[in-house]
């Protein structure tokens, strides 16, 4: 038997005013979003999103329904939102904040697993990596530099 550590690096910055002026743009759309969140059952909305490499940006939020199988984060609405309009753009960098109305959330938060998925297969379908930023009601910003560190041992089309 081997045992194998994965592990991986990211970037926290104390502030939004720390990050570049294109990544404050970005994320600050990202926090308008979350007026456009329809979370009436969890009450946890979710604003986001995506720089492509053309500059170009799409927003998105999530969007819940009474069944929760059919809900859609707001990560899937920007990227699927960009993919439809720029299906040969790749994205570049994807920001993504939270806010739960019922109580404060200190720490920024990652993607969900089926986000993580179709991130990497963003990443997988243009041959580069996507850069993503998370914010929560703390202050802090972090970086990561791509979906595969949050997604080790990811499925991804080279298996099909």
């Amino acid at each position: 038997m081997e045992i194998v550590k994965e592990s991986f690096e990211y970037r926290v910055y104390s502030s939004m005013d720390e990050l570049s002026h294109e990544d404050q743009e970005l994320m600050q759309i990202a926090i308008d979003q979350l007026d456009f969140a329809y979370a009436p059952y969890s009450k946890f909305h979710v604003g986001s999103a995506v720089r492509l490499e053309d500059k170009s940006i799409y927003k998105g939020s999530n969007q819940e329904n009474a069944s929760y199988p059919l809900c859609m984060c707001g990560e899937r609405v920007a990227l699927y939102s960009a993919a439809a309009d720029k299906p040969n753009i790749a994205p570049k960098s994807l920001a993504i904040t939270i806010k739960n109305i019922q109580m404060p959330i200190e720490k920024p938060v990652s993607p969900c697993g089926a986000c993580r998925q179709v991130i990497s297969e963003y990443e997988f379908r243009h041959h580069t990596r996507i850069r993503i930023l998370l914010k929560s009601d703390s202050p802090e910003v972090y970086e990561v530099d791509t979906v595969a560190d949050l997604l080790p041992l990811g499925f991804n089309g080279t298996f099909l």
